[in-house]
């Protein structure tokens, strides 16, 4: 029976490689997929699905107003899966959309992004994913500071923490870090300024 799968971690806990690497197993299968993700991302173009170690694909963006629904009733031929990533921008009506894909086509639907943002609040698609979604799971990664997992995702500007300001800035290791909760509230400045160094 298809399902609606939710994944989340925190940053580099290996999300667009894992979208990726389910898209290669069924396709070796000769299994259709269709993959999307959101407009928003465009560090690597819009459209594209792109993970840390250089791997990419093009995918369909998913804009606002896109009816993910619409689209996949619309494939020549019926897709094994619909593969979603950075599905924490997905608005409430396209996660509804999802559940629609699963339920009335039977398509199962597998959605990868990050649960809470910088501020610690949900993001709408991630609130609205763990609302609906059959199936949750945690991608976990180690805290940037410690041993501990991380769970939490810390924005950084100028070398320092940044707790509040606009929920969507797209960025990557220079902008964001994963951390556990006592790191998130007690980064390590020393390690952030002497990667800093390193980076630049």
């Amino acid at each position: 029976m298809a399902q609606l799968f939710f994944r989340y971690g925190a940053m580099n806990s290996g999300k667009s490689i894992e979208i990726l690497k389910v898209a290669h197993n069924y396709e070796e299968q000769n299994k259709p997929v269709v993959l999307m993700t959101s407009h928003l991302d465009t560090r690597s173009g819009e459209g594209v699905i792109a993970s840390r170690i250089g791997l990419h694909r093009p995918a369909l963006p998913i804009l606002e107003d896109t009816d993910i629904f619409a689209i996949t009733d619309a494939q020549p031929i019926k897709p094994a899966c619909i593969l979603i990533d950075e599905a924490q921008f997905l608005k409430k009506a396209q996660v509804l959309q999802a559940c629609k894909i699963v339920d009335n086509l039977g398509i199962p639907v597998m959605t990868f992004g990050l649960k809470n943002d910088f501020r610690n609040e949900l993001f709408e698609g991630s609130k609205y994913l763990l609302l609906y979604a059959d199936k949750i799971e945690e991608m976990k990664t180690i805290c940037w500071f410690c041993q501990h997992k991380a769970t939490m995702n810390l924005r950084v500007h100028d070398n320092r923490p940044v707790y509040e300001g606009e929920q969507i800035m797209i960025g990557g290791n220079e902008s964001y870090y994963p951390v556990c909760r006592y790191h998130y509230f007690h980064p390590d400045l020393a390690k952030i300024e002497g990667k800093e160094e390193i980076d630049g």
